[in-house]
């Protein structure tokens, strides 16, 4: 397949800005040449890469050639980076995905640390579903639970993000009295973050045999997730990093001593050769560990 360029960078921006229009904007050029340098690019692959809807949508077909379009632009630009030309081709955008409870307690100082020239587009995700978006190329790296290494991409341990059951003084005092059995668990509110987030069953499991179904708050924010612990809506497991303050300060006390669930966290890359990428990866490997056990 002969593909241009242009035909890779009117592709990414079409599916990143949504629609043509906004892709023609991005690239100064008119939103005809995007539709024909995409659809050039479809001729030469030889199958549909776009579905023109609201948004525009990237086929089966398009997300891997999304892919190659998305490695070959973070080379060019470290390329030109490295040939003293950076402010010509802008800097360079790193797309990674991160679970939230990452981004509120350690992440953020890592990306602090990061080269200059780089921005990020941070995609918040849970942990165990943050490999999705490495595969379709939404992101070039992720931190994610998951070791087994995305098609293409290459991974690093590292650490893990300890969690506990805590809950408000009242709150515990109130329901779990008698001490944490599965019985008071089956009636006991707790906070979830989503649909996605399994922590607080997991833990349900290990209590009982039979599936518990406690009444469920979902609050999809690691800030108010806390916040809404702390306020006695229900128990919740909380990562350390984020609890020691207030376990000092007896504002939330542990509803199950000595109960812990350690999630490995890993990092998640493109197998690409780029100086950016390389940088960032650092940054983050060095952060997690002071930040991780």
């Amino acid at each position: 397949m002969d593909l241009q360029l242009d035909q890779l960078r009117a592709l990414d921006a079409a599916i990143t800005e949504g629609t043509f229009d906004a892709a023609a904007r991005r690239l100064n050029v008119t939103p005809s040449a995007i539709s024909q340098r995409i659809k050039t690019l479809e001729d030469a692959a030889g199958r549909i890469l776009v579905r023109r809807t609201k948004p525009v949508r990237a086929t089966e077909s398009g997300l891997a050639v999304l892919r190659l379009a998305r490695q070959i632009e973070l080379l060019a630009r470290d390329t030109a980076r490295e040939l003293g030309d950076e402010l010509s081709e802008g800097p360079v955008r790193v797309p990674i995905a991160v679970n939230a409870d990452s981004l509120e307690t350690w992440v953020m100082s890592a990306l602090g640390c990061a080269p200059s020239g780089v921005c990020f587009e941070i995609h918040r995700e849970d942990e165990e579903h943050t490999t999705g978006l490495l595969r379709d190329g939404t992101v070039m790296a992720a931190i994610t639970a998951t070791a087994q290494p995305v098609q293409g991409c290459k991974v690093d341990r590292l650490g893990a993000m300890r969690y506990r059951p805590v809950a408000s003084p009242e709150f515990a005092r109130t329901w779990f009295g008698d001490g944490a059995a599965a019985g008071a668990y089956a009636v006991a509110p707790v906070v979830l973050f989503d649909r996605k987030d399994d922590l607080q069953d997991r833990l349900l499991r290990r209590r009982s045999r039979k599936p518990l179904d406690p009444p469920r708050h979902y609050v999809p924010s690691s800030a108010g997730f806390a916040t809404a612990v702390r306020l006695g809506l229900g128990w919740g497991m909380l990562p350390d990093l984020q609890t020691k303050d207030d376990l000092a300060a007896g504002r939330l006390v542990p509803i199950d001593p000595g109960v812990v669930i350690d999630v490995p966290l890993y990092w998640q890359q493109w197998r690409v050769h780029s100086a950016a990428l390389s940088a960032v990866a650092a940054t983050i490997a060095a952060a997690a560990a002071d930040a991780l056990r």
